[in-house]
Order: C-alpha cells, then structure tokens, then sequence
C-alpha cells in the first residue's frame, strides 16, 4: 500500500492541480479562517509528499478541504482510526460516570448477521454467535429507520454502584435523548421502571427519578445501599432514558462495603 504522502500526491495530480494551485487555495482558507497554521507552502507540501512528512490538523483539514476528502479517511491513511477511538477508551477506566462524545460515523459499513441457523428458538438463551450462518457487512444509511440521531452513549463510571447489581460499573449506556420526561407511575417492577441519566453541576447521575416538588429525587438500587440523592430541578439537565446496556459481570470488583 503507497504511504500517506504518496495517496495524497496521487489526489492532487488526478486533480490537476501544481503545488503552487494547492497553496493559493490554503492560502485562501486560511484567509477565511483567519488563521496561518492553515497555509500549506510549496516546501511543506513536497516534505509531505515526497518525506513522509506528518501534516499538522490545519494543514490535514486543507488538504481535504482542497481535495475534497474525508478527514477521517486520510488520517486513516495515517493510522489514526477515528472507529477504534471507543474501543480503545474502553481500556481506560474512570471512576466517575460521564457521558460518551463519541458519534458512529453516518458513513460506511458495519458487521451484521445476515442470517441465522434455521430451527432456531429464539425464546431460549443461547450464544448467538454459534446460531449466526453468514456475516455480512450492511450499509449505516439503512439503519437510519432507527432514529440514530436521539441516541448517545455513556460510559458508568468505575466506582458508581448506585444501580448494582441492576447496573454494573463499568457499563456502556445507549441514552434516548428523546425521553426526557420523567414518569412517577406507570411501571410493573423494577426493571420495567425507567432509569434517566442526570447532568448536574456535581457530576453525572443515572438512577430511577421522582419530581418531588421543585426537586428530582434519583434514587439507586436497594442492594447497592446507596443513598437517595436530591437534586434542583432548576440545576440538572435530564439527558434522556437509558434505552440499552452493554456490561460484563466481575464478581472480583464488587465494594468490600456499600457505596453511599
């Protein structure tokens, strides 16, 4: 495969265009970003070319610009996978709760089982990826039926165990931010009642919530023995209902005593 430097000198020259076109044209944006760091000099652009050398973000975002790429593609070319990014924050661990700002590109392909073995019950629990026939990739524009743009991830935070055991520390949220209303009634048990998760001015909170007067009372899991926590309607942003749960079970990391 051509390094970097060489995919990019095979766009420009597809194109048409001289060194010297490239840098009027950053020059260009860089008038319109009122910045310098964006100008790609007829010298920089033979170092990138031709030297293997790395251009900065401003100089990666007129190359693209100019060149009408996607900027995740090129740095890409450079080893920087903009698709590993949560994966690899999934090997770090933070203690507190917090929202994830990662967004799945609306471009590309995903793995998808495209059929499963058949006399399958899918009544009974069984290890799915035994049961899968044929993988195949599917297009992310066919998913877009999904309402894709009211849900957002979060990560819970190492030490948070107000929801265990219903919720593992640890855990991945998918949050619907187009339930943010909270509901007093309507559930049968616990986990039909419907968990939110909380941004306040001491940190992010998930829990089952109340409207108490002016207040949202957040209330955790019996087992943890966490306290409730009381916080001013006024002063917390409800960011919507924890619509789905990707966790793993570590009976080793449980509290040696109950959080509070």
């Amino acid at each position: 495969m051509d390094e970097p430097g060489q995919r990019l000198k095979r766009k420009r020259e597809n194109l048409g265009l001289r060194y010297r076109d490239v840098e009027e044209a950053s020059n260009l944006i860089a008038t319109n970003k009122r910045s310098d760091e964006f100008v790609i000099n007829l010298s920089r652009l033979s170092d990138i070319e031709n030297k293997g050398t790395v251009p900065s973000i401003f100089r990666l975002y007129s190359l693209c610009t100019i060149y009408r790429l996607e900027v995740a593609e090129v740095m890409d070319w450079y080893g920087v996978t903009l698709s590993n990014q949560a994966a690899d924050a999934a090997s770090i661990s933070i203690s507190k709760t917090h929202p994830i700002g990662f967004s799945a590109p609306l471009w590309g392909d995903v793995q998808m089982p495209l059929s499963l073995e058949p006399g399958i019950d899918l009544r009974k629990t069984v290890l799915l990826s035994r049961m899968i026939q044929k993988w195949g990739k599917m297009s992310i524009s066919l998913l877009s039926n999904l309402e894709l743009k009211h849900l957002h991830y979060a990560f819970v935070g190492a030490d948070d165990w107000r929801m265990f055991p219903l919720i593992y520390p640890e855990s991945f949220l998918l949050i619907d931010d187009a339930q943010k209303k909270i509901a007093n009634s309507g559930w049968i048990d616990e986990y039909d009642r419907p968990i939110y998760f909380l941004e306040h001015r001491t940190g992010y909170y998930l829990g089952w919530c109340a409207m108490v007067d002016k207040n949202i009372v957040v209330l955790a899991h019996p087992a943890s023995q966490s306290l409730p926590l009381i916080l001013a309607a006024a002063e917390t942003d409800i960011l919507g209902r924890v619509a789905g749960v990707a966790m793993h079970f570590d009976s080793g990391k449980r509290p040696l005593r109950p959080a509070i």
